[in-house]
């Protein structure tokens, strides 16, 4: 079917039902999800007054990936992947409803926050490859690469609503709403994952056990050149470059002189970037360029967040953020959309746990390495470092 114009290309997978109800039940539960965990961190801080701890948080969140990723892919290719988020999905509103009891009780101290930080990990790293490659039951594989494109617009929207929300609610209910708001937001995705009509998929053999579908799946990574730089490069943009995120509650008070407002407009300046870095990607319509634009982006992150390291006026680091946004998403997207174009159906979830488990899995490693720098040399320092 020939699509008119540029604008229709750019959310031409909307045009399909079953993509359209994961797109909006998503777009509302993400938003949740950052107004949590804006509270999460300013909440931290608040109460330990310390950026260790803040890189602690992460990395206990982020631990997980590391244990059941990989068994996340594996499930996600033996199970009815509806079925599984429906579940992972339910695990989260749980958590949050939690949390947010916690907070308007009183009760909240930071190791409460610590186990659930955790908990939610465990959830997040069953639900991400499953959520991936769930992507390829909604749309066909001529809009697989719209469709990843929209799906970090999606994402990019929470990223802009979300912190932005969740600071003015912190500052005006407190944190305990942020929490609540978030697990009302999940019922969103639950529901719209019910009302899909899917088609079902043709039955996968199944043969040997999980250690070997494992191995199965490391040794396609491991032989395929292009899957296997790209995840490569994809840990390093993790490590150093996604990692520092985590340092903003600390930069906003310690650097910028601000409150909870200031860290919630500098996670929305990073989110809006990325909003339109993933516009921008889904309305590309030559695949040749994809792979300079992934370079470029590469390349510009360290150069974007030495500059921001030296920046003490709010406003000029908010425009800076921008870019830091737009250059990181720019390249995690594209990553994602090449990996699932060059990768074989029947190793989809695998590969994809594999993927979620070096950007999940480094990512908490670079936050407790940066905060623990910062509480040592500075927040500057260690951004510029």
């Amino acid at each position: 079917m020939n699509i008119p114009s540029s604008k229709v290309n750019t959310f031409a997978a909307l045009r399909l039902p079953n993509y359209r109800l994961w797109f909006f039940g998503q777009m509302i539960s993400l938003i949740g999800t950052w107004m949590q965990a804006t509270a999460q961190g300013y909440l931290v801080y608040e109460l330990t007054g310390s950026a260790t701890y803040l890189g602690f948080i992460s990395f206990i969140n982020g631990l997980p990936s590391w244990l059941f990723t990989l068994y996340g892919g594996v499930i996600a290719d033996r199970f009815p992947r509806r079925t599984l988020l429906i579940i992972t999905q339910s695990a989260m509103l749980a958590l949050a409803i939690i949390m947010s009891l916690l907070v308007l009780t009183g009760w909240i101290v930071p190791w409460h926050i610590a186990v659930m930080a955790f908990l939610l990990g465990v959830a997040n790293a069953l639900d991400a490859p499953v959520r991936q490659s769930f992507v390829r039951e909604l749309v066909d594989r001529e809009y697989m690469t719209n469709a990843i494109a929209l799906n970090s617009t999606v994402f990019n929207v929470g990223t802009v609503l979300g912190p932005a929300v969740g600071g003015l609610t912190y500052a005006a209910v407190g944190p305990g709403w942020c929490f609540g708001l978030n697990a009302i937001s999940f019922m969103a995705v639950i529901f719209n994952l019910v009302r899909m009509k899917l088609e079902p998929l043709p039955p996968v053999v199944q043969s040997g056990s999980t250690i070997a579908r494992l191995k199965e799946g490391f040794s396609y990574v491991a032989g395929h050149r292009v899957i296997r730089g790209i995840i490569i490069n994809l840990g390093f943009i993790s490590f150093f470059g996604f990692g520092l995120i985590a340092l903003l509650p600390a930069w906003a008070v310690e650097v910028l002189h601000g409150d909870v407002i200031t860290n919630g407009w500098l996670l929305s300046a990073r989110g809006g970037g990325s909003l339109i870095g993933a516009l921008i990607l889904a309305s590309l319509g030559s695949r040749r360029i994809r792979g300079k634009i992934w370079a470029y982006s590469s390349l510009l992150i360290p150069f974007l967040w030495i500059i921001f390291a030296w920046i003490t006026s709010t406003s000029l680091s908010l425009f800076v953020m921008v870019f830091i946004g737009l250059s990181i998403i720019m390249a995690l997207n594209l990553s994602n959309a090449m990996v699932q174009m060059q990768v074989e159906d029947a190793l989809r979830g695998r590969v994809m746990g594999i993927y979620t488990m070096v950007f999940f899995g480094l990512n908490p490693l670079g936050s407790l390495l940066a905060g623990y720098a910062a509480d040592h040399i500075g927040e500057q320092w260690t951004v510029a470092c």
